[in-house]
Parts: structure tokens; C-alpha cells; sequence
């Protein structure tokens, strides 16, 4: 028996390892990839033919690409809830949230451009692929990008392995050497460089030594490099991504600041998903193959722990709380929910019962279990939660509460089952082994702590909303905060114009109801006697009639107890209209579990339908399962954490890890106002502009602008929380609390200011992004890879400057005489260090090249009696001229003098009888002209070259490279 069950074990363990959920690499192909059509797209049958030739072109470009090693083998294709003239499969565990390529209405930053949510780290997987219905249908809008087929694949890469573009359409060029480079992979792309407006070759920037801003490199058609996809993918011979030897290290692009310079199919080999894994041999078809599916109403079950731990504090009543929220406000309309409770066996409490109003709400808020006893069987309450579904029960979703141990066997029944579990455990002591339940199934974990003021169970029950893409239907969680206290307890939430509809006010309490003030912006008050009250649940609800009044809703409450009871408000409200997209936030770990080898992220994504929202404050909170409370500012400010600048994503390091369960819940508030959408784009096929053929250029007309104005405006103040799925930190037994090095510097800058550099950056932490850092160690090169390769060995800078604290600007400036000379090429790279003598990576290599500015040529203009443009400086032509005739002047009437005092003396001494020949004084005249023309040519040359010297600002100036 024994042997029997270490089998069994150990097939388990197997089974999980290999159902991980989400993107699988089978062999050489990848399977479960879901690709969802937002409801919001009008059902047309040619969508779904486009999407299947799309990928099976994407599978033969990445099999080349990838020298014959990947290719994409099993693809299901989602389809709204609201198309009805398909014959469609039930979905089983796909859902609209999990998808990895959406299909849905541009927005209004990107239009149509093929685009890919990108969190940040080099290596990590994104979040989506976003392509519209008219990039698939329409052959007009796909054409500027290339190939649906290659453009997918370049999306692909920055899904799959976190690489980022090559191109810059903030810095289209750069400086290498003394030649004007594209920034572009690989540098073996050919082309020309011409104004965009006129067509004629570009001109240079006299200040940057770059080109101007109007020029634009046009590609030629036809090239002889076949690299790189994540340049341009339209070019017909790319079909490569960058190697080890093509790379182009000294582009300014993303992937050389956020990948250490490294090249497309490094960072594949070595730091993605898929580093290291085994190349096996290509099967003979690579043929993709394709499931179209569909979700049909949703179907809920509730399965909830009530054995004797649950009786414990105020656990009960908080599982009726969460509940009861979850049945009255979070599930739409036409649902099923259903209840089951268990203890060491399982009981149905309600069948499968149809959402329509508000009979049914109560009746299902009716039957919520009282009390706690007895035992704990995980797999006997999820076995009756199966039970309870519908046959077939595919796609259905078991919503699974406990706070105890059992053992956990019924995991290969979920997974057949077709089933999506989502877990949550209550308190310190409940059996982390129930996420494998969600894990296999693709449902959420979460861990809730214990008491009414965390609001935890509350906040989970509400982020179970439906998910099928469509904004307007879901519940939006505006508050959701609590305390333990005697007196008042005030706040306020912010209801802006792209919410108000269905809006409710939920207060919890432990003991006693207290007494309820809420101020509505302008007109109205609401008190106690306006809220419903609820005894045996302790909760007291105030529900808006119509749209709230956009403002700042005030709200206080009154514990009249003389001793403190725990009170919490949470505030739900939906979208105020079909047309306007509601401001949405969405959080997440960058991984669910971890053993302290490296810190984690946390993040927060703020936009407007796709748009970022920035300028706005963003909190989390992590609450340990033992109590413990970590807050956490997150930044979008590109540096730590942050990879991008104001892109709406939010970021900041977890470096305080012990181990134990967490939950995770972020605040974000724009009370002041400040807030702005953002203009940030994120990684996206680049739209080409057009192409060189046979020595021509053939322009494609300009990308669709972003309207500034639309974007630019006041967002309103807002108030949201958004909950996380949880994660678990599990240390080896007697290692201490890892301690982490600063975080790279990922913005370093420099400038050049005469002989001086300048250099920017963001300051790190003593521990990744939080404290002080030690110190910083700043070198430079002429040589780019040597600051990469072997950073200790390049020229170290000395300085006077003591690290701030970590998010502060940084700036330090020194002089390199010797060094800087006119078109000097120089790369900086930094590193902090703590005060445990751990040190950063490598940050960002920077480049900067010595330009001296050329002086104009003169015009008209610049003649005598036109107006004077030279802003005070030196005219050197002027200048020289004028003291050079001054002294021929001078030296012409010197020579008449000496030949009058001459003539005088040969007067005095002889007789002469000619005094026409005597007065002439020829020969004297002559020595007199020539002199002066000598003397002034010689003056001339000796000051332009005094004057260039001295006014080193005019080095470049006409006269000065003549000589």
C-alpha cells in the first residue's frame, strides 16, 4: 500500500508539473495559446478564416526565424458570449482575461497599430498581443506594417520573451564615430535619408551633428541582411532576428537600455521563458491546429468551509459578508449560483439558481450557512460543487473558500472536469496546496486575512466579476478600506465622469451598527435611516438611485461603543454609459511564488481603454497571512522597478521577504486632479513609412496622428482598488531574509556643456528601489562593449557626490579636457553599491559626442546697413579686415613720409634742375607699396589665426577652416 501510494505521489507530481496554465512549449511547439474577440466586435465569419491563415503564416516565419526549432501548434479562438450565427464549442477554462492576443476596437493612442502590453524586465513575458478587426480585414490599414503573418511574429517575441523594439521614434538617429546612423538592426540595413516634406536629402542639426527632425531613412526595398524582425518586419528578406554577431550595440533603442545591449536571440537563449529548453526534431507538419469556442452564461457555484476552525473570531461572519456582496452586487444578471457547504463530508445548501432580480438575490443570501463544526474535507466540497453543475459541466466556476487542512487529491479530477476553480484561503493556517486547484484549472488564488477591518474576503468575493471583455458590465471597486477604533472614522471617494451607474455604499461591522453620514458633492445627505440594514449579516447598504453626481463623496462613521469594534466602507459602482470607456486598474506579481533568490514586483496598470492614465497616486498593500503590513508607493517614472515613463504602469520592488502567504490590494487616487493620459506608447510592429526602390522613394502616407488635445485632458479625480491575486514566499529552512543590491540604473544620461559632462539619473535604493544607496561607480569608454563585457576595466570618474534617497534625480558633472575634442565619441555606464558592498548590474550604456555648432554663412543680411542677427558675438571678417586696411593706411603713409624726409635731404646735399624727377621719389614708392601689401596680407593671416585661437566658440567659422 505503501508503494502504491508513493506511485500515485509521484504521477501526481508529474501530471502538475506538466499543467501549469497558460503558454505551453510541447516539444517544439507552442500550445494552449488563446487568442479572445472582444463583445464589442461585430461577428463576421471572415474574422475567424483571417486569424487561422494569420497564425499558420506566423508559424512558418517563426519556424524560419528560429532556425527550424519553434512553431505554433494549438490555438483556441474565443468568441463573444454575443455571436450567435457560428456552431461554437463551449468554452472549458478559457477566459476573455487570460487571453494572450486580444482582437478588439482600436483606442485612441495606438489606432490600428499592432501592439503588446510589455511590464517592463528584459526576458519577462507581457501581458497581451492587441490587434484590431480592421488590421485583420483590412488589407489597406495591414499593408503599412508588413506581413500579418511577420508582424505577428514580432509581437510574439515581445510576448513570449520580453525583447523590445529596435527601432526609436524618439531617436530615429545617432552618432557613430563621425557618420549619422539610423538607429536601427541590423546596421546592415541600407537606405537613403531624405526630408519627409520635400523629398531632398536631409540636412544636419548644427548643435547635434544629427540629422533634423523632418528627415526620416527610408529603407530600400530590396536589402542583402535578413535581420531583423524587431526593426522592421516588413522588409521582405527580413525574416531573422538579431544574433550575438549582428547586433547593433550602439542603437538607442529599448532593447539595448533594458537588455544590457544584448541581442534579440541572446536574450531568447538566456534569460527568457524558454532559455535552455531541449530542441527536439521538427515533426512534418507544422501546421497549427484551431478550436473556436465560446462561453455561455456563467455558472457559479460557492463552496465554503464550515467546519469547527471556522467558528473561530469572526470568520462566519465574514464568509456571510463576502457572500452576500458577492450574490447582491458582483454576479450579473441571467448567472446561476449555487451553494455547497463542507465539513469532512459536503452538502448542497442551494441548487444551481437563475439570477433575475432581486427575489432571487435574497433567496440565495438566504441560504448561506449559519454556523461552523466538525471536520475538513477540501476534495469532498469541490467533488459536490461539481455535483451541483450542470451536465456537461465545461466552463462552469467553483468558487472555493476554507480555512483548514486536508489532503488534497482531486486535483486530476478538476482538470478533467473542465472546471475553473478559484481557491481562497482564510488565515494562517489553511493549506496552501489548494492553489494547485486554480493553478491547473486557470482560476485565481487568493489568501484573505482574518478580521472585519481587513476587508480582505470582501475585496476577493468583489473582484469576481464577470470577464468576458466587456467594461460596462463589470463591477468597479471605487474603496474598500476598515478600522479598529472608538469614534469617528471619515473618508471620502471620488466618482468621476466615466462611472456612476449602479453605485453602493457597503459598511461592515463587528458589533453594533454605528451611525452613517454620506455627503454627495452638491445636493444631498444621506444618513443611517437611508441605508438597509441587514442584522444577521451586520451590514448596512446605500444604493444610488440614477448616475452619482461626479465629485468627492464624503462619508464618516460613528462607533458609539465605548470600546473599539472593527468598521470597514467599500464603494462599487459601474460604467455611467456604453460609449465611455470607465478608467480601469489591474494588479499583479511578477510571479505567484518565490524562494527569495529575487525580489519581486509589484504592478499596477491604470488606463482608459488601453490609454495610460499617469500623474496619478498609486499604493499597495501586501498583508502577510501572520498580520504583518508592508505599503508600497509605486512609481511610473521609468527608473528602478518602472521601465517605462509615464505608460500607465506602475511599479515598485518587494524586497522584505519571509516566508508565508500574501495578499495584495492597490489604492490608486487622483484627488488633486493631476492625473493626464499619457502619449507613451508601448511596444508595437513599427509603420513604415515607406521604401527606396531603384534609387526612388516611395512614400506611404504618415501614420495616423494622436489627437494631444483628446489626451492631454484632466482625467478628473478618481478613486480605485483593485485587488491582486495572492502569492507565497517559501525560504529554505534557517536562511535568513535575503538581502538584495540596489537596483540597475536603467535612465542614466549624458550631455555635453563645452568641456564638461553632464551627467542624469534616477537614484536607486539600498535595497533594489528602497533606502539609500552607499555609493555610485561611474566609468567610461570609447569602446561600448568594453563597459559591458568588462566594466572595471574602463576609465573610473572621480567625484563628490552622495547618493539620494532611491527615486530622487541625480546629477553630477565633471570636466574630461584631455579627452573631449571636437567629434569625440564617449559611453558611460554606472553602478550603485550598498552598504554591504553588493553592487547593481551594469546600468543603461550612454552615448555623447564633443559636437562644436557651426557659425551660419553669411547672408545679405549680415552685409552693412542690414540688421544685426549676431546676438553679440565676434565677427571675425569684420573685425580682421578693418584693423589689416587700418594698417596699410598706416603703412602707405609711413613710405610717402620717408620718401618727403628723403627728398628734403637730397635737396639739402645737391643741386638738382629736374624737380618733377626730384619730388617723384620712384624707387621709395615701389619698396612703400609693397611693403604695405605684405605687411597687411601677413596681418591679415596672423589675426584670423590670434582671433581663432582666442575665441574658441568660432573654430568652425569660415575663415578659420579656410586657413
Amino acid at each position: 500500500t505503501t508503494m502504491a501510494s508513493k506511485a500515485v505521489a509521484v504521477l501526481l507530481l508529474v501530471f502538475l508539473q506538466g499543467s501549469a496554465f497558460g503558454i505551453k512549449l510541447t516539444g517544439n511547439g507552442y500550445t494552449d495559446i488563446l487568442i479572445a474577440i472582444n463583445p464589442k466586435v461585430p461577428e463576421d465569419p471572415v474574422l475567424i478564416t483571417q486569424i487561422e491563415e494569420m497564425i499558420k503564416e506566423a508559424s512558418r516565419h517563426l519556424l524560419n526565424a528560429t532556425e527550424k526549432h519553434l512553431y505554433f501548434k494549438e490555438v483556441a479562438i474565443l468568441v463573444p458570449p454575443n455571436w450567435n450565427k457560428g456552431n461554437y464549442s463551449r468554452a472549458e477554462t478559457e477566459v476573455y482575461d487570460k487571453a494572450n492576443i486580444i482582437i478588439d476596437e482600436p483606442n485612441k493612442l495606438h489606432g490600428d497599430q499592432p501592439y503588446t502590453l510589455q511590464y517592463g524586465e528584459c526576458g519577462s513575458e507581457g501581458r497581451y498581443i492587441h490587434l484590431t478587426p480592421d488590421f485583420m480585414l483590412n488589407d489597406d490599414v495591414s499593408k503599412y506594417y508588413g506581413p500579418r503573418g511577420k508582424v505577428f511574429v514580432h509581437e510574439w517575441a515581445h510576448l513570449r520573451w520580453g525583447v523590445f523594439d529596435e527601432y526609436n521614434e524618439e531617436k530615429p538617429f545617432y552618432l557613430s564615430g563621425s557618420l549619422i546612423e539610423a538607429t536601427r538592426c541590423t546596421i546592415k540595413i541600407t537606405g537613403k535619408y531624405i526630408h519627409k516634406r520635400d523629398q531632398k536629402d536631409c540636412t544636419t542639426d548644427p548643435v547635434t551633428g544629427l540629422y533634423t527632425k523632418d528627415c526620416v531613412f527610408y529603407p530600400d526595398k530590396q536589402q542583402t541582411t535578413s535581420a531583423s524582425i524587431m526593426y522592421n518586419q516588413g522588409l521582405n528578406a527580413v525574416n531573422e532576428f538579431c544574433t550575438k554577431e549582428t547586433h547593433n550595440t550602439e542603437a538607442p533603442n529599448i532593447q539595448n537600455r533594458l537588455c544590457g545591449n544584448r541581442g534579440v536571440e541572446e536574450v531568447i537563449t538566456s534569460l527568457s521563458v524558454d532559455a535552455g529548453v531541449a530542441v527536439v526534431p521538427t515533426p512534418p507538419s507544422i501546421l497549427p491546429t484551431f478550436t473556436v469556442v465560446q462561453r455561455w452564461q456563467r455558472v457559479v457555484c460557492l463552496v465554503l468551509d464550515v467546519s469547527g476552525s471556522m467558528a473561530a473570531g469572526s470568520r462566519m461572519l465574514n464568509l456571510r459578508q463576502a457572500a452576500t456582496l458577492f450574490i447582491q452586487k458582483i454576479v450579473e444578471d441571467q448567472a446561476y449560483v449555487g451553494i455547497v457547504q463542507f465539513t469532512n463530508t459536503a452538502t448542497i445548501r442551494e441548487p444551481l439558481t437563475l439570477i433575475d432580480g432581486k427575489v432571487s438575490r435574497d433567496k440565495l443570501v438566504g441560504r448561506l450557512p449559519p454556523s461552523a463544526s466538525g471536520g475538513t474535507d477540501i476534495c469532498a466540497g469541490v467533488e459536490k460543487g461539481l455535483e451541483v453543475n450542470t451536465i456537461p459541466i465545461i466552463g462552469d466556476v467553483i468558487i472555493l473558500l476554507t480555512d483548514g487542512e486536508s489532503s488534497i487529491n482531486c486535483q486530476i479530477r478538476v482538470k478533467d472536469s473542465g472546471a475553473i476553480v478559484h481557491t481562497i484561503t482564510l488565515g494562517p493556517n489553511a493549506n496552501i496546496n489548494v492553489k494547485d486547484l486554480s493553478d491547473i484549472s486557470g482560476g485565481k488564488y487568493h489568501n484573505a486575512a482574518d478580521g472585519v477591518d481587513s476587508n480582505d474576503l470582501v475585496d476577493i468575493f468583489a473582484s469576481h466579476t464577470i470577464s468576458d471583455g466587456s467594461l460596462t458590465k463589470q463591477t468597479i471597486q471605487l474603496e474598500s478600506t476598515g478600522l479598529n477604533m472608538i469614534g469617528w472614522f471619515n473618508g471620502s471617494v471620488s466618482i468621476d465622469r466615466t462611472i456612476g451607474n449602479n453605485t453602493s455604499f457597503l459598511v461592515i461591522y463587528e458589533r453594533s451598527p454605528p451611525d452613517i453620514l454620506v455627503l454627495s458633492p452638491f445636493t444631498r445627505t444621506y444618513d443611517t435611516s437611508h441605508f438597509k440594514h441587514d442584522a444577521p449579516a451586520k451590514t448596512l447598504t446605500l444604493d444610488i438611485e440614477g448616475t452619482a453626481e461626479t465629485g468627492k463623496w464624503k462619508y464618516s462613521l460613528l462607533n458609539k461603543e465605548s470600546t473599539a469594534q472593527s468598521m470597514s466602507m467599500t464603494v462599487t459602482s459601474h460604467a455611467v454609459s456604453e460609449a465611455i470607456s470607465p478608467v480601469m486598474v489591474k494588479t499583479h506579481m511578477s510571479q505567484l511564488s518565490s524562494n527569495g533568490s529575487k525580489p519581486m514586483l509589484v504592478y499596477a496598470d491604470v488606463n482608459q481603454k488601453g490609454v495610460p492614465v499617469i500623474l496619478a497616486d498609486v499604493t499597495a498593500t501586501l498583508m502577510s497571512d501572520r498580520g504583518v503590513k508592508y505599503e508600497l508607493k509605486l512609481q511610473d517614472n521609468g527608473a528602478g522597478a518602472d521601465a517605462f515613463r509615464h505608460d500607465g504602469i506602475y511599479s515598485s520592488y518587494f524586497t522584505e521577504l519571509t516566508t508565508g502567504k500574501y495578499s495584495l490590494k492597490v489604492k490608486v487616487h487622483n484627488n488633486d486632479g493631476t492625473a493626464r493620459f499619457s502619449l507613451r506608447r508601448h511596444s508595437g510592429a513599427l509603420y513604415i513609412p515607406g521604401y527606396v526602390v531603384d534609387g526612388q522613394v516611395v512614400m506611404n502616407p504618415p501614420k495616423p496622428p494622436v489627437s494631444e488635445d483628446d489626451l492631454q485632458a484632466d482625467v478628473g479625480s478618481f478613486s480605485r482598488t483593485a485587488i491582486g491575486e495572492s502569492f507565497s514566499v517559501s525560504l529554505p529552512p534557517g536562511v535568513p531574509p535575503p538581502n538584495f543590491p540596489p537596483n540597475k540604473i536603467t535612465d542614466l544620461n549624458a550631455e555635453i556643456e563645452g568641456d564638461k559632462v553632464m551627467l542624469t539619473w534616477t537614484a536607486p535604493g539600498e535595497d533594489m528601489d528602497q533606502g539609500t544607496a552607499m555609493a555610485y561607480e561611474i566609468r567610461f569608454s570609447e569602446d561600448s562593449d568594453l563597459l559591458r563585457s568588462n566594466f572595471s576595466t574602463a576609465h573610473l570618474v572621480t567625484y563628490n557626490l552622495s547618493p539620494k534617497t532611491a527615486g530622487s534625480p541625480e546629477k553630477l558633472s565633471f570636466t574630461l579636457f584631455s579627452i573631449i575634442k571636437n567629434g569625440t565619441t564617449l559611453f558611460f555606464a554606472a553602478k550603485a553599491e550598498d552598504k554591504s558592498f553588493l553592487k547593481s548590474e551594469t546600468s543603461n550604456i550612454i552615448q555623447v559626442t564633443k559636437i562644436v555648432p557651426k557659425a551660419p554663412v553669411p547672408s545679405p543680411t549680415d552685409a552693412p546697413g542690414g540688421p544685426d542677427t549676431s546676438g553679440g558675438g565676434v565677427n571675425i571678417t569684420v573685425i580682421v579686415i578693418s584693423v589689416t586696411t587700418v594698417t596699410m593706411v598706416a603703412c602707405l603713409i609711413a613710405s610717402v613720409t620717408m620718401c618727403s624726409i628723403k627728398s628734403r635731404r637730397v635737396n639739402h646735399v645737391t643741386v638738382d634742375h629736374n624737380p618733377t624727377e626730384r619730388l617723384s621719389c620712384p624707387g621709395l614708392s615701389l619698396q612703400a607699396g609693397v611693403f604695405s601689401f605684405v605687411f597687411g596680407v601677413g596681418f591679415l593671416v596672423l589675426g584670423v589665426l590670434f582671433l581663432c585661437w582666442v575665441n574658441g566658440s568660432q573654430l568652425e567659422a569660415a575663415e578659420c577652416r579656410y586657413l
